[in-house]
C-alpha cells in the first residue's frame, strides 16, 4: 500500500508540473491547425482574385503550409518544456542524415522550384515526359500528377521533368493532326487529294491559319499514301483526328477512289 501511495502522489505531482503544460500545448495546436487552414484559404482567395496562375499558386500554398505547420510543431514542443535550441541541433542533425538518405525527394523539391522559376508546363497544359502522356492536373512540391487520355492519373517525379526531355503540346496553342491514308495506284490523285482537302476544311474545329495539306508522302508497295495534315487546337485534338479518320473513308467511298487493303488475306478465308 505504501508503494502504491508513493507511485500515485508521484503521478500527481507530474500530473500538477506538466498537465497545464501538456494541455496548453493541446491547446496550441489545435488552435493553430485551424488558423493555419484559414491563412491557406484566405490567401488561396486573394491569389485566385489577383489572378496569380493556377500552379504557381497551389505550389506556394503547399510551401506555406508545411512551413507553417513546422512552426507550429516547434511550438508545441517548446511549450512542452523542450530546450528549443537543443531541439533545433537534433533537428539538424537528423535532417542531415535524412537528407542523405532521401536525395531523390531533395531532387524532386529541387525539381520543383525550377519548374516554378522557368515554368516549361501550367496547370492545363498537354505534354509527354518520362514516358507519360497526359494533361497536367497539379504541380506539387515534389511531384507532378498527369491525367492521361485514358482518364488514368499518372505521377512523375519533379526532379526527372526538371532535368530531362519535355514536349509540351499546348505552349503554341495549335497542334498538328498526322493522318497517313492509302489509295489504289490506279486512282487520280489529284481528285483524291482535293477530296480530302475539302473534308479537313468544311471541319469547323480545323483551324485556318496554319492551313490544312494533303501530301503524297510515300510511295507504298501496295497504295499510294497520302499525308492528311489537320491543324487544331490543344482540346479538339481527338475530335478532329476521328472525324477526320471517318469523314475521309467516306469520302473517298462516295467518289468510287479505292482505300487498298490485303486482298490474299480475303482470299484465304474464302478457301
Amino acid at each position: 500500500m505504501e508503494k502504491a501511495q508513493k507511485w500515485l502522489n508521484y503521478g500527481i505531482e507530474l500530473a500538477k508540473e506538466f498537465g497545464p503544460k501538456l494541455i496548453t500545448a493541446i491547446l496550441i495546436y489545435i488552435i493553430g491547425s485551424w488558423l493555419i487552414k484559414k491563412i491557406i484559404s484566405t490567401t488561396g482567395k486573394v491569389m485566385s482574385k489577383s489572378k496569380y496562375d493556377e500552379s504557381l499558386q497551389k505550389f506556394l500554398l503547399n510551401l506555406v503550409s508545411w512551413a507553417l505547420k513546422i512552426f507550429l510543431i516547434i511550438i508545441v514542443i517548446s511549450r512542452l518544456g523542450v530546450d528549443v535550441t537543443t531541439f533545433a541541433a537534433v533537428i539538424a542533425a537528423a535532417g542531415l542524415a535524412v537528407g542523405l538518405a532521401l536525395q531523390g525527394s531533395l531532387s524532386n523539391f529541387a525539381g520543383g522550384v525550377l519548374i516554378m522559376i522557368f515554368r516549361p508546363y501550367k496547370i492545363g497544359d498537354v505534354i509527354e515526359a518520362q514516358g507519360a502522356l497526359g494533361t497536367v492536373k497539379e504541380i506539387e512540391i515534389f511531384t507532378t500528377k498527369l491525367v492521361t487520355p485514358e482518364n488514368k492519373l499518372a505521377i512523375v517525379p519533379n526532379g526527372a521533368l526538371a532535368n530531362g526531355n519535355i514536349i509540351n503540346y499546348t505552349a503554341e496553342g495549335k497542334m498538328r493532326v498526322d493522318i497517313t491514308i492509302g489509295i489504289g495506284y490506279d486512282e487520280d490523285i489529284k481528285k483524291a487529294k482535293d477530296i480530302l482537302l475539302e473534308v479537313l476544311t468544311t471541319n469547323d474545329k480545323v483551324l485556318k491559319d496554319p492551313a490544312p495539306s494533303v501530301n503524297v508522302s510515300n510511295l507504298g508497295e501496295s497504295s499510294v499514301d497520302l499525308a492528311v495534315r489537320p491543324y487544331c487546337t490543344p482540346e479538339d485534338y481527338w475530335d478532329v483526328y476521328f472525324a477526320t479518320m471517318e469523314n475521309c473513308k467516306a469520302a473517298l467511298d462516295k467518289a468510287g477512289i479505292e482505300i487498298p487493303y490485303p486482298h490474299s488475306v480475303e482470299i484465304q478465308k474464302q478457301e
